[in-house]
């Protein structure tokens, strides 16, 4: 099986492309955030330090944690970022190891993992992955997508100001696709990749 990081900035068509290529046989699918929002719950594994870090206006009147307030927070203080990345990418980190380990069991061909700081984040792993591709799209087709999908404006340019300086490091097992565009041909594009890697490997 080989590990497969599927990166980049917000609107990039990450979710989009991984959705789509896992309904393939042999393809498997572990989105980073997804991981992430579950140690956020009530009880989690990140709940309580995230409480003692960013405080109780974090949380919904239920209890639960507001992501999007946590992210404002974070994304406008570095030092804030800084802290919620250390107290949750290991955590994450954590469950792409078991997931990583399931697939296997599974049989399945290529696991794609989503994350869009897989490259960035000192907490993140990288020797557990074969390769890195990384989805590159202008800002104004990246602001457009992540407006259709409803994501507030303000938010919107939170993220993309955040990102602005994620760039895909230059290594031999980092790929740039280009993702402007439409989802299927950026699909297409990352499956023939996928298929070139797995014959190299051989």
């Amino acid at each position: 099986m080989m590990v497969i990081g599927i990166t980049g900035p917000a609107g990039s068509g990450k979710s989009t492309v991984c959705r789509m290529l896992a309904h393939r046989p042999g393809i498997g699918h572990v989105d980073c955030d997804q991981l992430a929002w579950a140690t956020y719950r009530p009880g989690g594994p990140a709940y309580a330090r995230l409480l003692a870090r960013f405080g109780e206006e974090i949380l919904k009147p239920d209890g639960s944690v507001d992501r999007r307030r946590l992210a404002e927070i974070a994304f406008s203080d570095p030092g804030a970022k800084e802290d919620l990345e250390a107290i949750v990418h290991p955590l994450v980190m954590e469950e792409v190891k078991r997931e990583i380990q399931r697939h296997r069991g599974l049989g399945t061909r290529w696991l794609l993992v989503e994350g869009a700081l897989l490259l960035s984040s000192p907490h993140v792993d990288r020797s557990l992955f074969d390769a890195f591709v990384w989805l590159s799209a202008p800002e104004e087709e990246r602001r457009r997508r992540l407006l259709s999908a409803g994501v507030p404006w303000e938010v919107v340019e939170g993220r993309l100001q955040a990102q602005r300086e994620l760039l895909p490091p230059k290594a031999e097992n980092v790929y740039v696709v280009d993702a402007g565009a439409p989802p299927a041909e950026v699909a297409a594009r990352i499956l023939s990749l996928l298929e070139t890697l797995e014959k190299k490997g051989q």
